[in-house]
Order: structure tokens, then sequence, then C-alpha cells
């Protein structure tokens, strides 16, 4: 299992790096061509997500991405360090700020780009695990 870790500072110029690290490594893992758009878009819209929540919350640290190469998938991880609040009971929130109406709407658009895509939050920051497929480079390229 190769790793490619990449942490920068929670600023929206630095996104763009990550989108294109990331289609990068996922070219070479064997990631699909025609999916290689819609990589740097989930990865963009993640990435962006993650500035944001630092940004709004004060938080200092770097966002952090890991590129995980593994045997026939390919995994883009992308963590923040921000609170993330659970609701105590179910609807009841009636007033949705407009940050967590921006933050669901980021979600979405991933979850649209993504087939197998993984959200976690708590208290210590979030994760958004997004995995495709790979196929192996012909023989003749090994």
């Amino acid at each position: 299992m190769a790793t490619v870790e990449l942490r920068f500072s929670a600023l929206p110029e630095h996104v763009r790096t990550a989108r294109l690290v990331a289609a990068a490594v996922a070219r070479r893992a064997g990631v699909d061509e025609a999916v290689l758009d819609e990589v740097r878009l989930a990865v963009g819209e993640a990435c962006s997500r993650a500035v944001g929540l630092h940004q709004s919350s004060g938080i200092a640290a770097p966002v952090k991405v890991a590129l995980i190469e593994e045997e026939k998938q390919f995994s883009i991880e992308v963590g923040d360090e921000a609170p993330h609040a659970v609701p105590d009971t179910p609807g009841a929130a009636q007033d949705v700020e407009p940050e967590v109406e921006e933050d669901e709407m980021g979600l979405a658009v991933i979850s649209g780009l993504v087939d197998d895509v993984e959200v976690s939050t708590g208290q210590d920051g979030g994760l958004i695990r997004m995995t495709w497929p790979t196929t192996p480079p012909p023989a003749a390229l090994l």
C-alpha cells in the first residue's frame, strides 16, 4: 500500500495544488482517465469544505490529505480538525445556519461525483474518504 500525504495551510489558494497532486497520483495509481475530472472536482470540493471549516472555526492546523493506493482501488482522505456538532435529537434544530447548509451542499456535490464516499465527523474533526476502482497497467508498461 503506497500513501502520499499532503498537508496545507487552510487557505483557498492551496486547494488547486491539492487537486493537481490528487489527479497526478490517481493517474499513476491506475484510475481510469475518464474519471480523473471527477477526482479533481471531488478533491477540490472536499478541500474547500475543510478550508472553510478551519477558517470559520479559527483553526490554524493544516488540512490533511492522504492519497492511498491499494490493490484494485485508490482512496483519498481529506481531514479537518474543526469540531462538528452532533444534534441531540432529530429535528431539534429548526433554524439551519448558512454554514451548515453550505456544508451539506458540499457533501451532496461530493456524493454526486463519487460512488464510494464515507463521511465521519466528531468533536475532534471530520474525515471524508473517497474511493475509486483502479486497473493495473498493461504488462508491457511494467
